[in-house]
């Protein structure tokens, strides 16, 4: 590894704990489905940022990305699923 390298993932990994830091701090001042929403704003970019830099999916080229691209339409489908469960429940009211 360069140096350059070495910098570039040091510079990710503190944008890394720059949004952990904004994670925690949006459970503590958000609520409701805002807090939800804005959880899974800042996981998608994490791992964003884990997938393009640390995994090397900028280097690769053809099947590893679209198997990137299924993974995260998957995971979104999922998510949306979760989000149409959590705003039809009643929770009592």
């Amino acid at each position: 590894m360069n140096a350059m390298t070495v910098i570039r993932l040091v510079f990710v990994w503190f944008a890394l704990m720059g949004l952990l830091v904004t994670t925690v701090g949006a459970s503590f001042f958000l609520r409701g489905p805002a807090s939800m929403a804005a959880s899974t704003g800042i996981a998608f970019i994490k791992a964003a940022l884990i997938y393009w830099f640390f995994m090397h999916l900028s280097e690769e080229r053809g099947l590893p990305r679209l198997m990137a691209v299924g993974a995260v339409t998957w995971l979104a489908i999922l998510i949306g699923l979760s989000f149409t469960d959590y705003a039809t429940r009643g929770f009592g009211w």
